[in-house]
């Protein structure tokens, strides 16, 4: 029996009037969870416990099987450890974002969040960045590491965990009270604007109509993880695919192996054939029992508030993964149960991560059984199955 686990990051959402009251999962063509979801287990996932919030972190460590309340310790050093920062115990590692605030003289608490992602800044322009960065910022405690598109990590050393907001959190709003209360990130991220609003890549981005990546952004501060190896937990070989360092980091952490897809870039336009690829490869022919196949455009999208992106994003993800998965591992001949997911909701709506519990789909190829449903918010809550305990759904997918 092989194992998968496909999530599409923030893909669930509220009603929306012009999808004519449908959330964009219910929206969507989706042709293969509509054969899927007949013989499928459907309800829903509390991913993220009470007053913890909503974040892919916190959220992914639940869909894997870890307690967040028990083993979290911050999102960026989780991602450190996918970028190779070997931190030591009293390390705090600090996400640090290429965001775009607004120009214009105004002090720098006055301006505004437009973009959380510098327009999903491709990683060759952002490491340019991130090295006029070090130039300028870095001593014996701050040290900058370059990560993967917009998402970078700051080491400080021998510091403390303190309150941070996350950019997409505040977009379209003054930046100034989301501020750190701590003066040296505040400072630093005050001087990155005066580095970065003017360098020639950002000039040379703002001519083609791009979002200047004019100012760093941190949050998600945390200490060192420790994370107990996922075959000791649960007795399976596990292999993670994804673009996004948090969910690499995540793997590293557990012991996983992380398989690597060129052209995987947590975008809308990412190699979502070459991840299916890569996941019946894992699964059928490479001896892996479990699988975590994660697609990041779904979240991307609903952070943009485009609603017919985020359709197009759940529709690529039936399309191009579901289907190629769930044909590759048929022609292999093995058994296997399939949990389709979100790890939690990104609605239009607020553009940020909501606490709700999210819809799942747990399909088992040796299901003969069917009957009439579909896969989508309200179809999983009129089933009237809730998994409190999010962590505990992998059980479910394992039978154990």
């Amino acid at each position: 029996m092989k194992y998968i686990i496909i999530l599409g990051d923030g893909m669930s959402d509220e009603p929306l009037e012009e999808l004519g009251g449908k959330t964009p999962l219910e929206y969507a063509e989706t042709p293969c969870m509509d054969v899927l979801a007949p013989k499928s287990e459907i309800g829903l996932a509390a991913t993220v416990p009470d007053g913890m919030s909503p974040g892919s972190d916190t959220a992914n460590l639940s869909v894997l099987g870890y307690d967040p309340e028990v083993y979290y310790t911050g999102r960026s050093p989780l991602e450190a450890l996918s970028i190779g920062v070997d931190m030591e115990d009293d390390d705090i590692a600090i996400r640090c974002n290429l965001i775009t605030v607004s120009e214009g003289s105004s002090a720098y608490g006055k301006k505004t969040m437009i973009d959380h992602s510098s327009g999903e800044i491709p990683t060759e322009d952002a490491v340019i960045l991130i090295k006029a960065l070090k130039a300028e910022l870095e001593d014996q405690i701050f040290r900058f590491y370059p990560g993967t598109s917009y998402r970078h990590c700051t080491i400080r050393k021998k510091g403390s965990v303190c309150e941070l907001t996350p950019p997409h959190d505040i977009l379209g709003k003054e930046i100034g009270q989301y501020l750190p209360d701590d003066l040296c990130l505040r400072e630093m991220m005050e001087r990155s604007y005066d580095i970065l609003n003017h360098h020639p890549l950002n000039e040379e981005r703002a001519l083609r109509g791009l979002n200047k990546a004019n100012s760093v952004w941190f949050w998600g501060a945390g200490t060192k993880p420790l994370l107990p190896s996922f075959y000791e937990e649960f007795g399976k070989k596990g292999a993670m695919i994804s673009a996004v360092d948090l969910l690499k980091g995540i793997a590293i952490g557990a012991g996983m192996t992380n398989i690597n897809v060129d052209g995987a870039d947590g975008t809308l336009h990412t190699d979502y054939e070459g991840k299916a690829e890569a996941a019946v490869r894992a699964a059928a022919r490479d001896g892996y029992d479990f699988v975590y196949l994660h697609v990041e455009a779904p979240d991307e999208m609903g952070h943009q508030g485009d609603t017919a992106k985020k359709v197009r994003a759940i529709e690529l993800l039936d399309k191009r993964v579901i289907t190629n998965v769930m044909e590759g591992m048929e022609r292999g001949g093995e058994d296997y149960r399939m949990l389709i997911m979100p790890d939690h909701a990104t609605p239009i709506r607020t553009r940020t991560h909501s606490s709700e519990p999210v819809p799942y789909l747990l399909y088992d190829s040796r299901n003969k059984q069917s009957h009439e449903q579909k896969y989508n918010e309200k179809t999983a809550l009129a089933a009237g199955r809730l998994q409190k305990d999010g962590y505990m759904l992998i059980r479910d997918l394992f039978q154990i």
